[in-house]
């Protein structure tokens, strides 16, 4: 008995399987979304409210003032009713997927305002520490008033100079000084 069962046909795991027939419909979730987005868009439209308006008016103006056989909705608009309602059950999800789907696009932006932002915190941190070191580092550099300092005192000491020495010697470095003792 165990022979005559016929044995199963092997599974090649390198190949991919034959897709399964499915009983629903396949669809693209995002163009669904992408769909629903405009539809949403649509309805929160001052445009979607007037054309609204004017079908409703419509409707009710032709119900009450047509000839009787042409009336296919009569007072109390039933049909109407179920018209709205069955526009309001498809408008709600429509809206609702519309909204999780730009939450999830907020989701993904705010992640990557807060990269950003700890890049940006990084980066400022980094130039503090070199604006600290430079900071260090120019203490040891002239800056700017200490040479104007020091030129104003050369200054003064070549206007004592000019003063020490008399009118009419042109050259007083040609005159004896004293040698210090580590001049050669």
């Amino acid at each position: 008995m165990a022979n005559d069962e016929t044995p199963r046909p092997r599974i090649r795991l390198d190949q991919p399987r034959a897709p399964r027939r499915r009983l629903l419909p396949e669809y693209d979730p995002e163009a669904f979304g992408r769909l629903s987005e405009r539809i949403a868009r649509f309805l929160g439209t001052g445009r979607f409210i007037v054309w609204m308006t004017v079908i409703i008016i419509a409707w009710v103006l032709w119900n009450i003032f047509a000839p009787g056989d042409l009336r296919f909705d009569q007072y109390p608009f039933i049909f109407l009713t179920l018209m709205l309602s069955l526009q309001a059950s498809y408008a709600a999800p429509l809206i609702l997927l519309a909204q999780n789907r730009q939450d999830d696009r907020d989701r993904v932006n705010l992640e990557q305002d807060r990269k950003q932002n700890e890049r940006s915190i990084a980066d400022t941190e980094y130039l503090s520490r070199e604006v600290a070191a430079l900071r260090i580092g120019l203490g040891e550099v002239a800056t700017r008033d200490w040479i104007r300092s020091e030129l104003q005192d050369l200054l003064k000491e070549l206007e004592e100079q000019r003063r020490s020495v008399p009118e009419g010697e042109v050259f007083p470095a040609e005159r004896e000084r004293p040698r210090d003792v580590d001049d050669r």
